[in-house]
């Protein structure tokens, strides 16, 4: 198992998240700029669930609608 992180920047490159995947039931791991999970996206079940485990999206696992964009 090979664990893979990326950032998430906003429009000036500062790290706003990071999102952990490779897990061997092709989930990920959302988490925020202070390293508190913010919560889980599902590639097998194309979800996502924030950090209380509620449902986000269905057929976009897309770490962006975790992790709030800073105005």
């Amino acid at each position: 198992m090979s664990l893979e992180k990326k950032y998430v920047r906003d429009g000036k490159r500062r790290i706003i998240g990071s999102v952990t995947s490779g897990y061997s039931d092709t989930s990920a791991v959302v988490r925020d700029e202070k390293n508190q999970i913010t919560g889980r996206t599902s590639e097998r079940f194309h979800t996502t669930r924030d950090g209380h485990g509620n449902l986000v999206s269905i057929n976009s696992p897309d770490p962006g609608l975790l992790i709030g964009r800073k105005k």
